[in-house]
Parts: structure tokens; C-alpha cells; sequence
């Protein structure tokens, strides 16, 4: 079943997020998850969550998801969007066939 991480991301420090920014592509495709959201706008419909930035990952299950996050592969970008940004994360499952 897919899984999804939704990220919201407020981003500190521009240039070391941008060399980020220019590498996790490749990772992310690499672990086999696929961007379905990217910082687009956004519109506040209802609440008071107001992300600066949001993005959202689709993997084809919670444990490749998991598997890519906390792998040797993913520990260095890790560190540098700590460095650069302020984010929420969270993983959630899909309902099947999607």
C-alpha cells in the first residue's frame, strides 16, 4: 500500500537549502519515491496552520518510506536540511489501489 510524507518546511537558510534542494532529487528517485507536491501555492481554507512550504512524497509502501528516511543514503541531506530549514514531517499510509 502507498505511503505518503508530508512535509512542512520553513526554510532559514537559503543557500545551504538550495544545495539541498539540488541534490535530493536524485535521491529521493533513487529510493523509489515520487514528488507529488512541491511548494506550490497554497491556499488556507480552514484552521490556523499557516506552512510556509509544503511537500508531499509518495512511496509505495511506509516501509520504503522509512527504509529511505533513516538510510545511510538519505543521512547527509538529513543533516544539511536541519541545518537549513525548520520542518514537520509525518507518514501516512494511502488507502489501497492508490
Amino acid at each position: 500500500m502507498s505511503a505518503f510524507l508530508i512535509v512542512e518546511i520553513e526554510v532559514h537558510d537559503e543557500q545551504t537549502y538550495a544545495i539541498y534542494r539540488a541534490r535530493i532529487d536524485a535521491n529521493v528517485a533513487a529510493a523509489g519515491g515520487t514528488y507529488l507536491v512541491r511548494g506550490g501555492e497554497l491556499e488556507i481554507l480552514e484552521g490556523n496552520w499557516h506552512p510556509k512550504r509544503v511537500v508531499v512524497i509518495r512511496f509505495d509502501s511506509g516501509e520504503a518510506a522509512r527504509r529511505w528516511w533513516s538510510g545511510p543514503g538519505y543521512s547527509d541531506l538529513k543533516a544539511m536540511r536541519h541545518r537549513s530549514a525548520t520542518t514537520n514531517m509525518i507518514l501516512v499510509e494511502g488507502v489501497p489501489g492508490v
